[in-house]
């Protein structure tokens, strides 16, 4: 396959999942804004949004000081930057159309129906009529992409390209999300003594993460417990059978990685199954014991520098 084509379906894939995950974090955000809670805590929730996508600097710039109305606007309809929904659709779209030829007459369907949809939508102001209701759709269309995806095409390189861009995305957004969200609940107070309504007021916060990643089902499924911090970091890390989790998505990475290797990708995916392994062996109480924030750190540099890898093997051209 040309890596000029490879780029186009992996980018293809990644800016579509990115418009869910942004989706995602903008609803839960907006969900847990409604609860009550001081406006510090507030204003601290939408900082942590921007921060989970590195564009605070460039929000306040724009708009100064934070609003939720503003901060929603900015990651909804800015054509500024790359992380915004309407930045992540169109690139979606650009790079299907590229490989027009390459994928099937369904996906590139749905790809440019999602896209002309979404400006009908704006412009009709289902956005700011009913916030929720619109990141629902956004959600639904990714997840029609999907299903169409492995339902229509070959598998082929192709498939794995796209597959590898999806696993890809969703692992760094997953990381980011529980990283700001576990700092901004004081999820690194493990171990130490809580306030007293620290439970009560958490609950609804938790309940929220979980339903971000379409976790809150399958949380009361494996633990039928009450919520607590450890369990929701073990669910979305370490747990394989948790379609969103950090695990379950190199797993998907190695995986397809292995379908497409090349006479120059032995590094990557070297270190691809590593990471791999260390998820798949890692223990919730090890990796509290030495820090969320710094594992998850670590994480990140990890899925970058495989991503990296992948470009240079696959993707760019000599």
């Amino acid at each position: 396959m040309l890596s000029r084509t490879a780029d186009h379906l992996f980018w293809m894939a990644r800016y579509m999942e990115r418009a869910e995950n942004t989706a995602r974090m903008l609803d839960v955000n907006y969900q847990t804004s409604l609860l009550p809670q001081s406006a510090d805590r507030a204003e601290q929730g939408w900082l942590g949004m921007l921060g989970i996508s590195e564009l605070t600097g460039a929000y306040e710039l724009r708009h100064g000081k934070i609003d939720p109305r503003h901060v929603m606007d900015f990651m909804v309809r800015d054509e500024t930057h790359p992380s915004s929904i309407v930045s992540c659709l169109r690139a979606a779209r650009e790079n299907a159309r590229a490989v027009r030829g390459t994928i099937t007459t369904e996906l590139w369907e749905t790809t440019n129906q999602t896209w002309l949809e979404f400006n009908r939508m704006l412009r009709q102001v289902g956005f700011e009529r009913d916030p929720s209701a619109f990141f629902e759709w956004v959600k639904f269309r990714s997840h029609l992409s999907r299903g169409v995806t492995v339902g229509t095409m070959l598998q082929d390189e192709s498939l794995h390209f796209i597959r590898i861009g999806t696993f890809l995305e969703r692992a760094d957004n997953t990381a980011r999300l529980l990283d700001v969200k576990f700092h901004a609940l004081n999820g690194d107070y493990f171990g130490h003594e809580q306030p007293d309504d620290a439970p009560e007021i958490d609950f609804y916060h938790w309940s929220a993460i979980l339903r971000s990643v379409s976790g809150f089902e399958i949380y009361r499924k494996v633990y039928r417990n009450v919520i607590v911090p450890e369990k929701v970091a073990e669910l979305l890390i370490l747990r394989p059978d948790m379609p969103r989790s950090l695990a379950s998505c190199m797993n998907g990475v190695v995986d397809n990685l292995s379908l497409v290797a090349n006479a120059q990708s032995a590094d990557t995916q070297r270190r691809a199954g590593r990471l791999k392994s260390d998820l798949q062996f890692g223990r919730i109480d090890e990796i509290l014991a030495t820090g969320i924030h710094a594992y998850l750190t670590h994480f990140l540099d990890r899925v970058n520098d495989i991503g990296a890898g992948i470009s240079r093997d696959f993707l760019v051209s000599a």
